[in-house]
């Protein structure tokens, strides 16, 4: 992954990184003690099968953490919870965060259109300020 942009700010999720955490955290804590509470007749496989499931649920959960998108020297680095990708600048050719939207999404010129699961409605008015922010770096590059 190329460096950063100079200036340019990655793009989180706050609500989309804090909720997934806390639930992470609390499924191993919760599964933990269901495992150590459970009646004698579960085995230690059944109770080690129980914290390995609130371990699995975490790592799920842990790739909700991880979503971002940056700016780039040679496009838009976009990790949402499928593999992350670079978008080249000249293949955007738009910004969309209508009402109603629940993430930004770019039209790219192929005619398909990705996900930027980094800017979501969910966090409120500066979810608009970011899509903003977006489409004015996708606009000067595509100006170069």
């Amino acid at each position: 992954m190329p460096d950063l942009m100079a200036g340019d700010a990655p793009f989180v999720p706050r609500r989309g990184r804090v909720v997934p955490a806390v639930l992470a955290v609390a499924s191993v804590v919760v599964f933990t003690v269901v495992a150590f509470v459970v009646p004698e007749r579960f085995q230690l496989a059944d109770r080690v099968a129980f914290v390995g499931l609130g371990v699995a649920v975490a790592l799920v959960l842990s790739r909700y953490v991880t979503i971002r998108a940056a700016a780039h020297e040679d496009g838009l680095f976009v990790r949402n919870l499928g593999p992350a990708q670079t978008i080249p600048w000249q293949q955007i050719e738009g910004v969309r965060f209508a009402e109603g939207m629940p993430w930004v999404r770019l039209d790219l010129e192929d005619g398909d259109d990705v996900a930027v699961m980094a800017i979501q409605r969910a966090d409120g008015p500066g979810s608009v300020a970011e899509a903003q922010r977006l489409s004015d770096l996708v606009a000067r590059h595509r100006r170069r």
